[in-house]
């Protein structure tokens, strides 16, 4: 595995760059094969924000610049509760599942290395996780992202869903007056 940092223009993030797995893929044309390389690598800065992309190039060091440079474009937030993730989520990409749960402060990252790398590039210290079905690096590694862009935060969502209580409350007392008018 490939580690490097450097800094983001947009938010100024120190980015760490993880390559899970490098390809060498044939394609056949007139003349015999065409070799070229699929490069996925995760990025993140170990405080909630974490991105995935796949790069393809003829050599290996243009498919993870493109891979990197394709995750930077897809970062996303992660809520992290502590040391751990808020709540149990399970997502599910191609044949491939993973399940993610909150663990107990100094359990550690209990994760295979596709999963691992996500997770770690996230800022997750503490966190149970399981790859069931298949193990194709490719598809855990997006299954796990999936998994953490729908976490939620427990007290914003109950924040929220009072708000629109208090806004439906108010929107039924006023159409109860305008009905009392007529």
């Amino acid at each position: 595995m490939r580690m490097r940092r450097e800094d983001r223009d947009s938010g100024e993030l120190l980015l760490t760059e993880r390559v899970v797995k490098i390809s060498r893929v044939a394609k056949v044309v007139k003349g015999g094969r065409h070799l070229s390389f699929n490069a996925v690598v995760v990025v993140g800065d170990s405080d909630g924000h974490v991105g995935v992309g796949l790069g393809k190039a003829d050599a290996i060091p243009d498919a993870v610049r493109k891979g990197a440079t394709a995750a930077r474009r897809n970062m996303i937030t992660v809520p992290i509760k502590g040391n751990t993730i808020p709540h149990e989520m399970v997502s599910k990409v191609g044949a491939s599942a993973v399940m993610l749960k909150p663990a107990a402060p100094g359990t550690g990252v209990i994760a295979g290395s596709s999963v691992r790398a996500v997770v770690e590039l996230a800022g997750v210290k503490d966190i149970l996780t399981k790859a069931r079905r298949s193990t194709n690096p490719v598809n855990l590694v997006k299954a796990t992202i999936r998994a953490l862009s729908s976490l939620r935060d427990p007290e914003e969502e109950w924040a929220k869903r009072k708000q629109l209580a208090e806004r439906v409350k108010a929107y039924r007392k006023q159409s109860e007056r305008r009905a009392q008018r007529s």
